[in-house]
């Protein structure tokens, strides 16, 4: 035979047989000892491995608890939302996926880019709390290394109305301001974590174990009532805006509980979208600023005399000439009288008389007095950042510094501390303490004066109200309703400004079974009135009226139609 068809020896063909044979069964015992060795001598090490790349240990959020109002309506929730994320070396889109993204979260390209540009990071937030439309677009891309986990935010849906006292929560879900930051601890709950498995698309193909349960924040009801809350706003917002008022705050106090039905402050925001929030709006101004509080003080000081058995409610005042000169300050009345009773000290709010009467008090009872009714300390509403005011020590105390005290100047209160403080008027001597949160039940008041005094003040504040008295702009139709005015100039440069002013009233009703203290001030009203019995009072009338007709308390005057002051109806206040 020729070589190209030689046949090979039998011997050769079974050697090549076994030859390959061979070789099969070493490479099976190559893969047999790779395996043993990868699964039993480097386990961990690959269980590491895999995990360092598709095991995740998600947080399970706890549901923020809700703030509520007094009746159940909410003024605070917390929605789902999504917030996405990526892991840069995982990232694999093209420049028009790219610009898509970068459309959808509202992202300039570069941003987008420079977040994704750092592959050293495993975790890169690129946007938090989407709305769910956009977070399914999101999805759609299909992009690998872009991913989504659910996140709550805070929603309020009574927006600036009750902004300043419920607050808000930051990205976070954790709380910055009012409520929210005052009650963070029973609001927050606790947030849980599981172990998943994540394939390479991010999907969760896995649920390996709950490493912690989340626990959800309790739920908080509020001492505020929705519509008078609204009704309190609606008017405060009116008046500022009427008059031209730099800012304005305004509360409501049930005098049974001591709850806080109502607070306002202006400037507001909207807790919702807080893009262009600044410190003028986040204020609130009830418990954090403080100001003196002008006349409304006044009654403190007759209260203490009384008290003191100095006078009494018909004891007469002599005022001429209509002023006092102590050293080289002269202390002045709107409306000169050559004498009057204690009573017309209060109803055409003389300085003259009040300042009279204080100088014949020991400064070391007065001082004791004003800091029972809780000036000089914080209402304790737990608000973060309340105002003490300023009482100064008793020691420093000079004559003409107890004249003017008698009358709100030298001192410095918050209005929530003045609100407080009138309801020793409407509980027969009682001292309040204030709360936020509702408790619906009578409140246990600390007695700082006798009954039969606080009743006399109480006399004195309702003439104050009437035609002839300071703020018959404060009557209200169908129930009697007692208070004081308060006109001060603003502190400047050292001294008093010349055309700066606070106006304030603060007022309870009905007078006959007091319910509510309502305490109204604007800052710097600039549309030509500035008295309080022109500018406070009447949000004052409008807000109680409201108020007592929601509540359902009964009437206790008769159904007339109450008109504006005619010419020598209303008294102005000293300043």
């Amino acid at each position: 035979m020729t070589a190209a068809g030689a046949i090979l020896p039998p011997r050769f063909a079974s050697w090549r047989a076994f030859g390959v044979l061979g070789l099969l069964l070493a490479g099976f015992a190559v893969l047999a000892a790779r395996s043993v060795w990868l699964q039993w001598v480097e386990s961990d090490f690959l269980r590491r491995k895999g995990e360092a790349r598709h095991a995740r240990v998600l947080e399970v959020p706890a549901t923020r608890g809700r703030i509520l109002d007094r009746n159940g309506e909410v003024l605070a929730v917390s929605t789902p939302v999504q917030s996405v994320w990526a892991i840069p070396e995982d990232v694999k889109a093209s420049a028009a996926q790219l610009k898509a993204l970068a459309g959808l979260l509202s992202l300039a390209p570069a941003e987008l880019e420079r977040r994704l540009a750092d592959a050293g990071r495993d975790f890169v937030y690129l946007k938090r709390q989407i709305p769910p439309e956009v977070a399914e677009q999101v999805a759609a891309l299909g992009i690998p290394g872009i991913y989504q986990h659910r996140e709550y935010r805070r929603y309020y849906p009574a927006g600036e109305t009750a902004a300043h006292v419920v607050g808000f929560t930051g990205v976070d879900d954790k709380g910055q301001e009012g409520i929210e930051l005052a009650y963070e601890a029973l609001l927050a709950g606790v947030p849980g974590s599981r172990r998943v498995i994540r394939d390479r698309l991010g999907r969760i193909v896995e649920d390996i174990a709950s490493i912690r349960a989340a626990r959800d924040g309790r739920d908080l009801a509020l001492a505020l009532d929705a519509k008078i809350q609204s009704l309190a706003f609606a008017a405060l917002k009116s008046a500022v805006e009427t008059h031209r008022a730099k800012a304005g705050a305004i509360v409501v106090v049930d005098v049974r509980t001591g709850e806080v039905l109502a607070l306002a402050n202006l400037p507001a925001y909207n807790p919702n979208n807080r893009a262009r929030l600044s410190g003028a709006q986040i204020r609130n101004r009830v418990v954090t600023d403080m100001f003196e509080p002008g006349s409304t003080l006044k009654p403190f000081t007759v209260a203490l005399a009384l008290s003191l058995g100095r006078v009494g409610a018909q004891t007469r005042i002599v005022t001429a000439p209509g002023s006092l000169t102590l050293g080289k300050y002269t202390i002045r009345d709107v409306h000169p009288a050559a004498a009057m009773s204690v009573a017309d000290v209060i109803r055409k709010s003389s300085n003259v008389g009040a300042a009279k009467i204080a100088l014949a008090l020991p400064r070391e009872e007065m001082h004791a007095f004003f800091a029972r009714l809780g000036f000089g300390a914080p209402p304790e509403l737990g608000f973060p950042g309340e105002a003490a005011g300023k009482l100064r020590p008793v020691a420093s105390w000079q004559p003409v510094e107890q004249a003017t005290m008698a009358y709100g100047h030298g001192i410095a209160v918050s209005l929530a501390q003045l609100a407080r403080a009138y309801t020793v008027f409407a509980r027969d001597g009682e001292l309040v303490p204030l709360t936020l949160v509702r408790t619906g039940m009578p409140a246990a008041g600390r007695q700082v004066l006798s009954p039969e005094v606080a009743r006399t003040v109480r006399a004195m504040l309702e003439a104050a109200v009437q035609p002839g008295g300071t703020a018959p702009r404060a009557r209200v139709m169908g129930w009697r309703v007692a208070g004081k005015t308060g006109t001060s100039r603003k502190q400047e440069n050292g001294g008093y400004a010349t055309n700066r002013y606070i106006a304030s009233f603060v007022g309870f009703a009905p007078v006959s079974e007091p319910r509510l203290v309502v305490a109204v001030m604007l800052d710097e009203p600039s549309a030509g009135q500035y008295y309080g019995g022109q500018v406070a009072a009447p949000v004052f009338a409008q807000v109680t009226e409201g108020a007592l007709r929601l509540l359902g308390v009964p009437y206790d005057a008769p159904l007339v139609p109450i008109g504006l002051p005619g010419e020598g109806e209303e008294a102005k206040e000293s300043t």
